[in-house]
C-alpha cells in the first residue's frame, strides 16, 4: 500500500467531498432512479439511462475518495522544522531570466492548484525543490526549456 502525502487542509477538503457524495448526491441519484422508472419502459427511458450513470461516476468517485484517504499520510507543515525544502514547504522563488518572484507551497496531488501556489510534490520543480535552501540555484527542465530559479525563502506554516 502506497503511501499518499497530503495537507490536513487537502485531507479535509477529500473527507467533505466524500461525504457529501454519500449524503446529498447518492439520495439524490437514488431518487431519480426511482422517478424515472416510474415512467415505465426503462430501454428508451433518457432519465432512467443518465442518472445510471451519473450513479457510476459518483460511485467511482466514492471509491477513489476511501481509497486515497485510506492511504493517505497527513503532513502539518506547521510541526515541521528546517531550512531545506520538504513536503509542505511554502518557497519563494525568483525567476533567475525574468526576475519575477513566485510563491509555492508543495502539496499532494490531490490538492495541487498551480495558479493558487498549490504545487504537487510529482511536479518537476517540486521534485527538484526537495532538499534545497535559502540562496541555493536550481535548474528544472520544463516544457519551454530549461528555468533557473533562486529560492528567496522557505517557511512552513
Amino acid at each position: 500500500m502506497d503511501s499518499l502525502p497530503m495537507t490536513l487542509t487537502g485531507y479535509n477538503k477529500l473527507q467533505a467531498e466524500l461525504r457529501y457524495l454519500k449524503n446529498n448526491e447518492r439520495p439524490r441519484i437514488v431518487e431519480a432512479i426511482a422517478s424515472a422508472r416510474a415512467l415505465g419502459d426503462l430501454s428508451e427511458n433518457a432519465e432512467y439511462h443518465a442518472a445510471k450513470d451519473r450513479q457510476g461516476m459518483v460511485e467511482s468517485r466514492i471509491t477513489d475518495l476511501e481509497d486515497k484517504l485510506s492511504k493517505a499520510t497527513v503532513i502539518d507543515a506547521s510541526q515541521i522544522v528546517s531550512d531545506t525544502v520538504k513536503f509542505g514547504a511554502t518557497i519563494e522563488l525568483v525567476d533567475d531570466d525574468t526576475d519575477i518572484t513566485s510563491k509555492f507551497q508543495i502539496v499532494g496531488s490531490d490538492e495541487a492548484d498551480v495558479k493558487n501556489g498549490l504545487l504537487p510534490i510529482t511536479s518537476p520543480l517540486a521534485k527538484t525543490l526537495i532538499g534545497k535552501k535559502e540562496g541555493d540555484s536550481l535548474e528544472v527542465r520544463a516544457p519551454n526549456g530549461v528555468k533557473s530559479y533562486t529560492i528567496v525563502s522557505i517557511s512552513y506554516v
